[in-house]
């Protein structure tokens, strides 16, 4: 399909400030990729526009019955030149997945990269360049058709934003400090809690305001059976690192699988860690916070690659990860990983994808 470009005549009007002040998804770039679906017709009208306000009915499906999957990634300026992506075919593939659960429709994977790599590259002059900074990418699909029956949508729209980014949180990578919820849940098996679906984040947001009242930058949220064990920490993936053993949450049906998840998996396998993916409840955690057996906790995810966590609020109770600061593993993670992202270490896995 061919991607029709009108270019925005208004480039270099919009504001940006400095790198330093960017911080995360307030500066969009000058233009979008927008597509369509009808169904018995299929994808059409592929385009890159000026950005602008999508239009939508009252009645469009997504307000209503929440027919909505997104993803994210990054692009990057390269050391020695250049523009990389990082895994895009695992987001590709990861929405397709989201779709199916959502009974949406799936957009072709090499129509997607062109997407990207053509919106990017029009935009490219707001690709920061300094360290730590990032080209945010929102790829989302949403249900358009006007209808108020409870069922799926006949009529999609497919579109591609973008942002200048700097640090996801205002700590930059520095430790944490998050809340343990055992009150509330974030997902439970059967339902849509492995899929990157708008759905599974409203729900949160009491919480996590709650959270910030503690002086908590996240909530871990426990299982929904038990609330015993522990799942995800907001919108990242969580890891343990406990008595040499590199742990965390099985993929059961109630966590994203996460691509930076998958990233630290691959890279502590490969350095001779012993990694496990099994369940570890919130008294193990805590009993290693008191004895000293954790020796770091991260999280994992796009927006902040590596997290490190130096504290942990339960049932009132402050409890210390390690000694409070960045561990030594959280931050050979974050140097390496960052590292591949940049063009300036070596990619064994074949991770980088370079666009330009």
């Amino acid at each position: 399909m061919e991607i029709k470009v009108t270019k925005s005549t208004t480039i270099g009007q919009k504001p940006r400030p400095k790198d330093s002040e960017l911080g995360f998804g307030k500066y969009t770039t000058d233009h979008l990729f927008l597509m369509n679906y009808q169904e018995g017709k299929g994808w059409y009208d592929a385009r890159i526009e000026p950005y602008h306000d999508l239009s939508l009915d009252p009645t469009a499906l997504v307000l209503h019955y929440n027919q909505e999957v997104f993803e994210g990634l990054k692009a990057y300026h390269l050391a020695g030149g250049g523009i990389g992506l990082f895994r895009p075919e695992k987001n590709i593939e990861r929405m397709k997945i989201s779709a199916r659960r959502m009974v949406m429709p799936e957009v072709d994977t090499d129509l997607f990269l062109r997407a990207l790599k053509e919106l990017i590259l029009l935009d490219r002059a707001w690709i920061p360049t300094s360290e730590g900074t990032s080209l945010y990418i929102r790829p989302t699909m949403i249900a358009t058709e006007p209808a108020l029956g409870v069922r799926p949508s006949e009529q999609y729209l497919f579109f591609i934003v973008q942002c200048a980014v700097g640090s996801y949180y205002p700590e930059g990578f520095g430790p944490t400090r998050i809340f343990v919820s055992d009150e509330y849940i974030r997902a439970a098996k059967g339902g849509a809690g492995c899929f990157k679906t708008s759905c599974n984040y409203g729900p949160t947001l009491m919480v996590s305001k709650e959270a910030a009242k503690r002086g908590c930058a996240q909530v871990l949220w426990l299982d929904a059976q038990e609330r015993r064990y522990a799942e995800e920490v907001g919108t990242s993936n969580i890891f343990f690192y406990l008595n040499g053993e590199l742990i965390t949450p099985p993929l059961e049906g109630t966590i994203l699988a996460g691509i930076t998840r998958d990233s630290v998996l691959h890279l502590a396998g490969h350095w001779g860690i012993k990694v496990s993916e099994r369940q570890i409840s919130i008294d193990e955690i805590i009993d290693g916070c008191k004895t000293g057996a954790l020796k770091e906790m991260f999280a994992t995810g796009t927006a902040a690659v590596i997290s490190p966590v130096g504290e942990i609020c339960y049932k009132g109770e402050d409890y210390s990860v390690g000694n409070g600061s960045t561990g030594k593993l959280s931050e050979r993670l974050y140097e390496e990983i960052m590292g591949v992202q940049y063009g300036r270490k070596e990619d064994p896995f074949g991770w980088l994808v370079r666009i330009a």
